[in-house]
């Protein structure tokens, strides 16, 4: 075997066991066999892959599995790529899928330059996403808890006259309810705990990330993209944590396409046709983007809680964002006008929000802001 030769690998990862093809060069794909998910089965894998060729290119899917092999295998030397599943070829008709043949498929597709390599996080990014996930999980369990109350409350005809928003009146008018039976108090009851429960538990994760968010690499990044109008604590340390390094974007055009509000297109010939957006990529971050991009319907002007954001920021990031609220407003009004849908001109609003958050993020990596706490 030649000293140059390069070996391509397949890995089909599950959570107790992992199956391995490979083939050398233009080779023929041949089946590595199946090992487990230890270190040590690691270790032996890559002992056996490094007796068979000077190169070795290592591609799995991503999935629940993480990142953890993908790190492991760079740290032997080997050059590991982390795949979208979406973004395989399948062809026509395919209808048997078992995990040899997913590794021979990945094989193959890896030969070709057919994969899509999806963004890998440093072990810091990937904890602090952590981090804001789980706050973002315990958000959207304490909407929950709050919609159960009130459906609990609605089934059973009882009504508060004034606005339900959880504000004072609303906590001291559902202290004072009750129900005849000892049954529907007791649930009642429940209902109320789980809300103070995971009313705690949000505190708890946000004070956590509010510590956190000073020492983290991007806090720059969060501190300048509070100076958009729609864009608070909770939206830029979601976006920022699911975007990680802004710079693996080299246009804004690829930031709008990995958020997927991007149209779709079905050209051909003399005729384009474009459809809804693609709705690719991160979900999470698109909802952000989505509803940062309703706040641009109001006219353009900077609230008392907008100036207070650009306390300490530098002035080329409040220019931008100035220009940014200035540029969306009247680009809303103008679409809105001509007839579009308030839910797509929103969309469309979401599309150009990504392009200036693209370059208020690299102007903050590249200006000394300063790190305070205030701003957050």
């Amino acid at each position: 075997m030649r000293n140059d030769s390069t070996i391509y690998i397949g890995l089909d990862v599950h959570k107790d066991s992992i199956t391995a093809a490979y083939a050398i060069d233009a080779g023929e794909v041949e089946l590595f066999g199946k090992t487990g998910t230890t270190g040590a089965d690691i270790d032996r894998l890559c002992c056996r892959l490094q007796s068979k060729a000077r190169h070795v290119r290592v591609v799995y899917e991503a999935g629940p599995c993480g990142y953890g092999l993908c790190r492991q295998l760079i740290q032997k030397g080997f050059d590991c790529m982390v795949c979208a599943p979406s973004l395989i070829p399948r062809k026509p008709g395919e209808r048997v899928k078992t995990d040899r043949r997913d590794a021979v498929k990945l094989v193959r597709s890896l030969r070709a330059g057919d994969l899509t390599a999806v963004h890998v996080p440093s072990v810091e990014d990937e904890a602090f996403r952590d981090l804001a996930r789980a706050w973002g999980a315990a958000r959207e369990d304490l909407r929950q808890a709050r919609q159960r109350l009130k459906s609990f409350l609605l089934a059973h005809g009882v009504h508060y006259t004034g606005a339900a928003n959880w504000g004072e009146p609303h906590l001291r008018w559902l202290a004072r309810c009750s129900f005849p039976s000892a049954w529907q108090q007791l649930a009642f009851e429940e209902h109320r705990r789980t809300i103070e429960d995971r009313l705690a538990q949000c505190k708890r994760l946000e004070t956590a990330l509010r510590d956190a968010v000073t020492t983290w690499r991007f806090y720059p990044v969060v501190l300048a993209l509070q100076a958009m109008r729609g864009i608070q604590f909770v939206t830029a340390i979601g976006m920022v944590s699911e975007l990680g390094d802004l710079s693996r974007f080299g246009h804004p055009r690829q930031l709008m396409a990995w958020l997927g509000v991007t149209p779709s297109e079905h050209s051909s010939g003399g005729k384009r046709r474009q459809g809804s957006i693609t709705k690719t990529g991160n979900s999470y971050a698109r909802k952000l983007l989505v509803e940062a991009a309703w706040s641009y319907h109001h006219p353009a002007r900077l609230s008392r809680e907008i100036q207070a954001r650009h306390e300490g920021l530098p002035k080329p990031i409040i220019d931008r964002a100035w220009d940014a609220q200035l540029r969306l407003c009247r680009r809303y009004r103008k679409l809105v006008a001509r007839g579009k849908q308030r839910n797509i001109v929103v969309v469309a609003i979401a599309r150009e929000l990504a392009g200036f958050i693209w370059d208020i993020g690299h102007l903050a990596m590249s200006l000394a802001l300063p790190r305070t706490y205030a701003n957050t």
